[in-house]
């Protein structure tokens, strides 16, 4: 006889690690409706409604905005790939995981890397990355992660592109876990290609990564001499997502699509500033009392990210293991340090519905209980 399984019932945690965050009930809905097929006109209308929908978000109504039908690293890859061809000068800087990820792709592709470093918990310094153009201004790209996902470091993104305002050099930020959490305007501040994702500050599924192009990075695209491969190609992508009539490119996951949708509409319901003040507010509040009960965090503190913090292990704690205990006893996800050269932290995300005050007392209430037990004394 063959075995029997029954249906799925996981367990219902509080996900505040680094992504996935919850997802919003409303999403959950959307992603019940009735499914289209990808070439269908009527889901050709909600495509372009996803666009509109993602261009109020990203603050971006020139170049192109569209969603990539993989996670952020999709997007990541796709920047590269691309943006650069085997042999341009690429200069990406890096002081955790997802930084040295781009670093990784860059010379895969073929680049010509200047690898610009600082220590996990820091932020690379913009003189240090200015420096390194005038070194090589032939570069044609210039990366920077804007919120470190491994360390919780922001970095001054802003400043930066002002900084490179009249160069030749594209400017591209990894934005997986600042879009819809943090300041981000790639338009007004003159940030050339934008990736992120759907499983952090905007409550969605892992599934998608919205992406942004400036107009003179699309015609550098436009331009390129070497081909891209086929899935990751953005001209390719545009005649399916923007083009009428649309031209099949790949067979899109139509219910994260609803998702998405419904995710940003909820987002420009709130209001974008408004959610940013309301992760802002979380993460001050979880940082302090963070502080409070004497853990020390990883980040620079001018450059701590309010949606993602980084708590360093306390020597002689068994860092898993308070993992596991939150997991098993509280049903509270939160990450560890990521990459073999991280160091022994754990990180802790407030993102989407999870970024508010109440989700921050409830998290650190049992980080209290699990290490007072492990025999560090909770906080006053």
């Amino acid at each position: 006889m063959p075995a029997t399984h029954q249906p799925l019932d996981p367990p219902d945690r509080l996900l505040c690690g680094p992504g996935p965050a919850n997802v919003e009930p409303a999403v959950v809905a959307a992603m019940q409706r009735p499914m289209l097929g990808h070439m269908d006109p009527d889901l050709q209308d909600i495509l372009a409604e996803v666009v509109a929908l993602l261009e109020a978000v990203y603050r971006r109504s020139e170049g192109l905005t569209l969603p990539l039908s993989g996670t952020g690293t999709a997007g990541m890859e796709a920047g590269i790939a691309n943006l650069t061809e085997p042999g341009d000068t690429v200069i990406v800087g890096a002081s955790g995981y997802f930084g040295f990820c781009i670093q990784e792709l860059a010379r895969r592709y073929g680049a010509n890397l200047v690898a610009v470093n600082a220590d996990w918990g820091e932020v690379v310094a913009n003189e240090r990355l200015l420096e390194a153009l005038e070194e090589h201004p032939d570069a044609r790209l210039l990366a920077i992660v804007h919120a470190e996902t491994s360390t919780g470091v922001a970095h001054p993104l802003r400043e930066l592109a002002e900084a490179m305002s009249g160069s030749e050099t594209l400017l591209m930020a990894d934005c997986v876990t600042s879009l819809g959490a943090i300041e981000l305007e790639p338009a007004q501040w003159g940030i050339d290609y934008c990736y992120s994702c759907t499983q952090k500050g905007l409550a969605n599924p892992p599934g998608m990564s919205p992406i942004s192009v400036s107009e003179r990075a699309l015609e550098r695209i436009r331009r390129r001499i070497a081909p891209v491969g086929f899935y990751l190609d953005i001209t390719l992508l545009e005649q399916y997502w923007i083009e009428r009539p649309a031209a099949y490119h790949h067979t899109a996951p139509i219910l994260n699509i609803y998702a998405l949708h419904e995710g940003l509409r909820l987002m420009l319901e709130e209001g974008v500033e408004a959610r940013w003040k309301r992760h802002a507010e979380a993460g001050a509040h979880f940082q302090r009392r963070v502080r409070e009960g004497g853990l020390e965090l990883l980040a620079d503190p001018g450059h701590q990210l309010p949606q993602l913090t980084a708590i360093r292990v306390p020597e002689g704690m068994d860092e898993k293991e308070v993992q596991m205990r939150l997991l098993q006893e509280h049903d509270i996800e939160v990450g560890g340090g990521l990459g073999p050269t991280a160091p022994s932290i754990w990180r802790v995300g407030l993102m989407g519905p999870n970024a508010t005050t109440a989700t921050a007392d409830r998290v650190i209430d049992a980080f209290e209980a699990v290490l007072a037990d492990a025999g560090t004394p909770p906080s006053p």
